[in-house]
C-alpha cells in the first residue's frame, strides 16, 4: 500500500481474496541483527555446530523474528498496525538460514472469515520455506471500517 492507496474496505472484501504476497529473505546477518535487537543470543542462530550438536539441520532464524517478519506484508496492506486486534501462529518447522544463500520465506495473506457485525476479518497467513508450511495455524483477525 502506498501513501495515496487507501485504506481495505471491509464490504470489499471477499472470503479466499488474496491481499498480501511477499517473499521474505533472511540471512545470517539479519540473524545477528535481530540477536542484537532482541538480546536472544542462543547460538543456534549464529554457530552451526551447536545447531548440529542439539539435532538441527543447521542454523535456524529466531521464531519471534520469523513471526514479525511475515506479519508486515499484512501491515503493509492494512497501512496501520493498529487495526490488527490479534495475531497468533503456531511454530512447526525451523527456518535453516544457509551461511551463503540464506533463506527464502514466502508468505501469502488470505482473507479466511468476514465478521460484519464486529468490523473484522481473520487474515490466515501461508508461509512456506523450502516448499513446506513453517507456520502453523498463522491467523490475524484485523478491525476494518
Amino acid at each position: 500500500m502506498t501513501a495515496n492507496t487507501p485504506a481495505p474496505v471491509l464490504a470489499e472484501l471477499e472470503q479466499g481474496q488474496v491481499v498480501a504476497e511477499r517473499t521474505l529473505a533472511f540471512s545470517r546477518d539479519s540473524l545477528v541483527r535481530y540477536a542484537g535487537a532482541s538480546g536472544d543470543f542462543n547460538p543456534i542462530h549464529y554457530r552451526d555446530d551447536v545447531a548440529a550438536s542439539v539435532g538441527l539441520p543447521g542454523v535456524i532464524a529466531h521464531g519471534m523474528l520469523t513471526m514479525g517478519a511475515v506479519v508486515q506484508p499484512v501491515v503493509d496492506w492494512l497501512g496501520d498496525p493498529g487495526r490488527i486486534r490479534d495475531y497468533q501462529v503456531r511454530f512447526t518447522r525451523p527456518v535453516v538460514v544457509d551461511p551463503v544463500a540464506g533463506a527464502e520465506v514466502e508468505v501469502t495473506a488470505t482473507v479466511a472469515r468476514i465478521d460484519a457485525e464486529a468490523s473484522t476479518a481473520r487474515i490466515d497467513l501461508t508461509v512456506r520455506f523450502g516448499g513446506q508450511t513453517v507456520l502453523g495455524r498463522a491467523q490475524l483477525v484485523v478491525g476494518l471500517d
